[in-house]
């Protein structure tokens, strides 16, 4: 499915695309075609590969993993010609392997019922299937999560010391593709492990170890972000400031891209600006604004798939903390809402990083695929046990949302200038919408049954 989606889009954006350099070379992502002829251009040049993590050699990759994985495989295999589709199957089959491994693990976790969700989900989710038909990091991350979950649910069953050196390879792997990314998977899993144990003996070199590896993954964080600072200072103070220039940059580029966002922040003070495109990048890609855009059919047709795969899941993630609060089985309650409140601390993260950028944003996200999966296989297999009607509800919430924003944007791409209305008017008619539902759900479920 993936090796076969970068084919299609390979041949249909040079013909129906733009006329952008990115979809004259068939790339679905910006960065999947800077990358990917970054990588080439080392492999031939005969230059050393570890120049890939040298930030003055003009690689944009932030890490380096990534393209050293890919000059090394274009030297080794491809030495004359440029064949981006090699590093496309490989690429494809880190985002299948991660299906496959999020589907073994969490059947060990959460049983047999949740486990195929999760798998199917992690196989079709669309961002998904995208990322693993560009040359870009993310279907490897996810594979690096997929596996140290997969080892980790294996360990937990039979106690093998060999899944250590496993895990603690899946980390340093992950280190070269994101080091921010590595790090918060540690702290995730550990957590999620020492509150699934019911007998947990805490060992010292258990919590030395953890703090070893997740001091030594942030510093090594500040160190790389600090070469793109003008002035560079303490690892930790570069960490800081590189993520608040990059969220202040977001907001910027995201105000200058959108006419409808300057008019919006004119009638808002300057500290609502921030907070608002950090909401507005959790909505991001915004499914009404994909239908309505009148873009060429192969960018309109990315747009949609990713839309309609984000806005499935989230009304998902959502409801998910109902059925966790609800939760009465012993050990079940306290793993499961560390994993929605780490799920929803790192979608926030990425809104608040990336902005409004729909591309990024979303990929971003992506990462954690696996966990957010994992919710939303869960909030499913309660809805459907209980039918609870707050499930109904929660999609009754996002419809309204869409509805509204749905006849904000066709007025605004159709230029019906007599249909036309302000935002703030629609968001407070989306909020309104919210209001009744929630109230309305709330006074049913309390009125006396009759007899």
């Amino acid at each position: 499915l993936r090796l076969g989606t970068g084919v299609f889009f390979s041949w249909s954006l040079p013909l129906y695309g733009t006329d952008s350099p990115v979809h004259q070379a068939g790339y679905i992502f910006q960065d999947a075609h800077t990358y990917d002829s970054q990588s080439w251009a080392l492999a031939r040049s005969g230059s050393p590969l570890w120049l890939a993590f040298d930030r003055t050699s003009g690689i944009e990759e932030q890490y380096g993993g990534l393209t050293l994985l890919s000059s090394l495989i274009y030297r080794l295999l491809s030495p004359d010609a440029h064949r981006p589709w090699l590093i496309l199957l490989v690429t494809a089959l880190a985002g299948a392997a991660a299906a496959a491994l999020a589907w073994k693990g969490a059947s060990r976790a959460w049983g047999e019922r949740i486990g195929w969700t999760v798998g199917w989900v992690m196989a079709l989710y669309p961002e998904s299937v995208l990322a693993g038909a560009s040359t870009i990091r993310e279907p490897f991350l996810t594979f690096f999560l997929a596996a140290a979950f997969a080892i980790l649910t294996g360990w937990q069953a039979d106690r093998s010391r060999s899944a250590w050196f496993w895990l603690a390879a899946c980390f340093l792997a992950g280190l070269l593709f994101s080091p921010g990314a590595a790090v918060f998977a540690l702290v995730v899993l550990g957590a999620w492990t020492w509150l699934r144990r019911r007998e947990f003996h805490l060992r010292w070199w258990w919590i030395a170890a953890a703090a070893l590896l997740g001091g030594g993954g942030i510093l090594f964080l500040g160190v790389l972000v600090g070469g793109t600072l003008e002035a560079p200072a303490g690892p930790l103070a570069n960490l800081v400031d590189w993520l608040r220039f990059s969220a202040l940059y977001s907001a910027y580029e995201t105000e200058m891209q959108s006419g409808w966002i300057q008019t919006l922040f004119k009638s808002l003070p300057d500290w609502l600006h921030l907070p608002f495109i950090t909401a507005y990048g959790v909505a991001q890609p915004l499914l009404p604004a994909a239908v309505a855009d009148p873009a060429v059919w192969p960018s309109r047709l990315l747009a949609i798939l990713r839309a309609l795969g984000w806005y499935a899941l989230l009304p998902l993630l959502v409801y998910s903390l109902r059925p966790i609060l609800k939760s009465t089985e012993k050990g079940m309650r306290s793993p499961w809402l560390w994993l929605w409140l780490t799920t929803w601390a790192w979608i926030i993260l990425c809104s608040f990083r990336a902005g409004g950028d729909q591309w990024d944003n979303p990929r971003y996200r992506l990462m954690f695929l696996l966990i957010q999966a994992g919710l939303a296989a869960f909030a499913l297999s309660w809805a459907r046990q209980g039918r609870d009607r707050w499930f109904w509800r929660t999609l009754a919430m996002e419809g309204c949302a869409l509805v509204c924003l749905g006849y904000w944007y066709y007025a605004r791409y159709a230029k019906w200038e007599a249909g036309q209305v302000h935002i703030l008017l629609i968001v407070a008619l989306i909020l309104v919408s919210w209001v009744l539902i929630l109230a309305g759900g709330w006074w049913r479920d309390r009125r006396p049954k009759r007899p």
